[in-house]
């Protein structure tokens, strides 16, 4: 049977605690879901493409601002999804439900088994300390990532990432992106791709990206963006740079 997930940005609730007190309600504001109206019948709607025949059972504020918690329950489990006040974005990163609250779990993986034939090298090919990074050329917690990725390889010659692109299904522009990233192997595409710029048509067959959402899936890594250090240690979601820095160079 399969289980009803938390789509959640784990960096934002859990990596890095200096966010959660800059989403704490001012003293005087007023609740935001106070303003912002979703009924079940619109959520049921947005929820189904992902969650097939779901049923909503409650709608609440999320635990961060600009985005409501739906409560799922489909064959019997239950579950929530985290969507923004657009209704655009169905935040793209899983934990399971009875992880809120808790602090976010450690989580390693085998680096031997990540084959980088498909990976976009970002940064300097001598660089000693890499970092392999899953994402999606239209993911926007990836798009801010980058922004960051962009900052620290300017800075930090020793740092590079291996970027694996894995287009989310629910994101459809996205395969096609992917696809003439990963042909031309090209950081400078993967720029633009972040960047809002036209992406060129792809130059070979999908088999490439195929491979890499394969190889994402037999690690289990549901969501973008998604990094994994040299001592295979898994980061969901994003982090400001100077935690990234840490991040990278293991005092954190």
């Amino acid at each position: 049977m399969r289980k009803i997930i938390v789509l959640l940005v784990a960096s934002l609730l859990f990596s890095a605690p200096l966010l959660s007190e800059a989403f704490a309600p001012k003293k005087g504001d007023k609740p935001c879901i106070e303003c912002h109206k979703l009924d079940k019948k619109t959520a049921a709607e947005i929820v189904n493409k992902v969650v097939p025949t779901g049923k909503v059972l409650d709608i609440k504020a999320a635990p961060i601002k600009g985005a409501w918690l739906i409560e799922v329950e489909k064959d019997g489990q239950r579950g929530a999804i985290l969507l923004d006040y657009s209704k655009k974005f169905l935040i793209p990163q899983v934990i399971p439900i009875e992880s809120l609250g808790k602090p976010a779990p450690t989580r390693k993986v085998d680096v031997s088994k990540i084959s980088l034939e498909n990976a976009i090298l970002y940064g300097s090919a001598t660089a000693t300390k890499k970092v392999i990074v899953f994402s999606d050329p239209d993911c926007p917690y990836c798009r801010e990532l980058h922004k960051v990725m962009s900052q620290i390889i300017a800075k930090r010659k020793d740092i590079a990432f291996e970027i694996i692109l894995n287009p989310l299904p629910m994101h459809k522009e996205a395969y096609k992106k992917a696809q003439a990233i990963v042909c031309a192997k090209s950081a400078q595409l993967l720029d633009d791709a972040f960047s809002g710029k036209t992406v060129p048509e792809p130059t070979c067959p999908a088999d490439k990206v195929e491979q890499s959402k394969a190889l994402a899936q037999s690690l289990e890594f549901n969501g973008t963006p998604t990094l994994v250090r040299d001592d295979g240690l898994v980061l969901s979601g994003f982090l400001p740079e100077d935690k990234l820095i840490d991040w990278i160079e293991k005092k954190q």
